[in-house]
């Protein structure tokens, strides 16, 4: 991993991308946008995330965010982990599952390449984490998060994706709270 890929200042403002393995679109059904939402919920509330901007894709997430306890990489991880068994968890048990078998077998395929996983790998490993360093560039990543559905064919218009900040830039916060920097708009 190129230097320019971690975490350096513990107290910084990152932007964050992360995928599924293989670019899975598993987030097709509101019960696994759940489990990263109420993911998000715990993390904020337990673990001092402090959440700028976030986007939920099909296969991916976006987040702006820092940790408050100085330990932004084991946030990330924790966050990830939690969700790959939670995700996996609801896979097996829902009965409406049309993919489920497949899903599974392509998870426990990617965790058999790797020799640090149980059973299953949900998450690619790299997150890319790039430290925000001016308001510029917090507004430009915030634009980048919020506008991924619209060039993804998904919206016309960025609040229209319920899994994006972009609706709480228009107050609207029922998916999820995020923190305010007291300079974006």
């Amino acid at each position: 991993m190129s230097r320019n890929y971690k975490f350096h200042n513990k107290q910084g403002l990152y932007f964050v991308s992360f995928a599924t393995v293989n670019w899975i679109d598993v987030f097709t059904r509101h019960i696994y946008f759940d489990v990263l939402a109420e993911s998000i919920r715990y993390c904020r509330a337990a673990k001092g995330m402090e959440l700028y901007a976030y986007c939920f894709m099909p296969s991916h997430v976006h987040l702006i965010f820092r940790s408050s306890n100085e330990q932004p990489s084991e946030l990330l991880r924790d966050f990830k982990s939690h969700t790959a068994k939670k995700i996996i968890e609801a896979l097996e048990n829902n009965p409406q599952e049309s993919r489920k078998e497949w899903l599974l077998w392509m998870f426990e395929r990617a965790g058999k390449k790797n020799a640090t996983t149980s059973k299953y790998q949900f998450w690619q490993h790299h997150n890319k984490p790039i430290e925000l360093w001016s308001e510029k560039v917090i507004k430009q990543k915030i634009d980048y998060i919020h506008n991924n559905p619209v060039k993804s064919g998904f919206v016309t218009n960025p609040v229209d994706w319920k899994y994006s900040s972009a609706r709480n830039f228009q107050g609207d916060d029922t998916i999820l709270k995020i923190d305010d920097t007291g300079f974006l708009a």
